[in-house]
């Protein structure tokens, strides 16, 4: 799962999760303003800053870690000592390190302890947060929950959400599922949730933008393939198939780039119906495997 895109999504959806995470009240977010900002001429970027909009707040870092990495601590407060060089800032600093579960946290460098100690890292592991937390903590177990307990999870979620979140709850909720279970069909997912919710997420209207635009090009086709079979003797079956064989080539090579000569000699072997089925077909094929999948199928 891409963890540092989801996390990025959600620190700037719901603006008072990490003053949540630390044991911090959400009013503790008022005047932060969530960032990510690059060390120049390092070529490293923070997972997430959250700037304050006065001095006497602390700036915060945040790093999320979902493997085990020996370096991280020496790289993440070092990074932060550069950030501070760099840039300067009249505020004081807190960093916080997320880590999906204890195991994977390295040991952290004795030479840093006085910033532990003195509560400049704070520490949080996914795994242990508390079953009765609020929604946007919620969201954040659902990213770490077990595959058996995420499908449960995530509609008891959904059913917590009040209708000015719903909407952008809904939508993150698929996001993590689609990451979670990338096997899962997106029937699959919209399955979870009413038709009222689905009908307002991103999700939902890419889906029916996309039925739009294959429909569309459907009819273009069926109009290309009425104008391809009038060029040929389409009242002889063997001018009708040579016609629908060179056009299915034409959109498999529109597809895909190249045909090689073991898939002309195998659409060699259709009939005119089959390649008329093909020519169709052709638009749900995401890969060349699509493509040998359908033709086995049709011995």
């Amino acid at each position: 799962m891409r963890t540092d895109t989801i996390f990025f999504q959600l620190f700037q959806t719901f603006d008072s999760l990490l003053f949540e995470l630390v044991g911090l009240p959400p009013e503790a977010a008022a005047g932060y303003q969530f960032t990510s900002v690059e060390i120049k001429e390092k070529a490293f970027r923070f997972d997430g800053i959250f700037m304050p909009d006065a001095v006497d707040k602390n700036i915060w870092f945040v790093e999320v870690q979902f493997q085990k990495r020996s370096e991280f601590y020496w790289e993440f407060i070092g990074e932060i000592f550069l950030y501070l060089s760099q840039y300067k800032p009249e505020h004081d600093w807190q960093a916080v390190a997320i880590f999906a579960k204890r195991s994977v946290e390295p040991e952290f460098p004795k030479q840093f302890r006085a910033l532990l100690a003195g509560g400049h890292i704070v520490r949080i592991y996914l795994d242990e947060l508390p079953e009765d937390e609020s929604l946007n903590l919620g969201l954040v177990r659902l990213i770490v929950a077990p595959d058996r307990d995420a499908i449960a999870l995530a509609q008891s979620l959904a059913g917590q959400v009040g209708q000015g979140d719903r909407v952008k709850v809904i939508e993150f909720i698929e996001t993590v599922l689609v990451y979670k279970f990338p096997q899962m069909s997106r029937e699959e997912v919209e399955a979870m949730f009413t038709l009222g919710d689905l009908k307002q997420t991103r999700v939902y209207q890419e889906a029916l933008q996309e039925g739009e635009r294959r429909g569309e090009q459907r009819g273009e086709l069926r109009g290309e393939l009425r104008g391809e079979l009038r060029g040929k003797q389409s009242g002889q079956v063997l001018g009708r198939q040579q016609g629908l064989r060179e056009f299915a080539v034409r959109l498999l090579t529109r597809k895909f780039g190249k045909v090689t000569q073991k898939t002309v000699k195998r659409l060699e072997k259709l009939s005119a119906d089959r390649l008329e089925e093909l020519a169709e077909a052709v638009l749900d094929f995401e890969k060349v495997a699509d493509l040998e999948a359908w033709l086995a199928s049709k011995k």
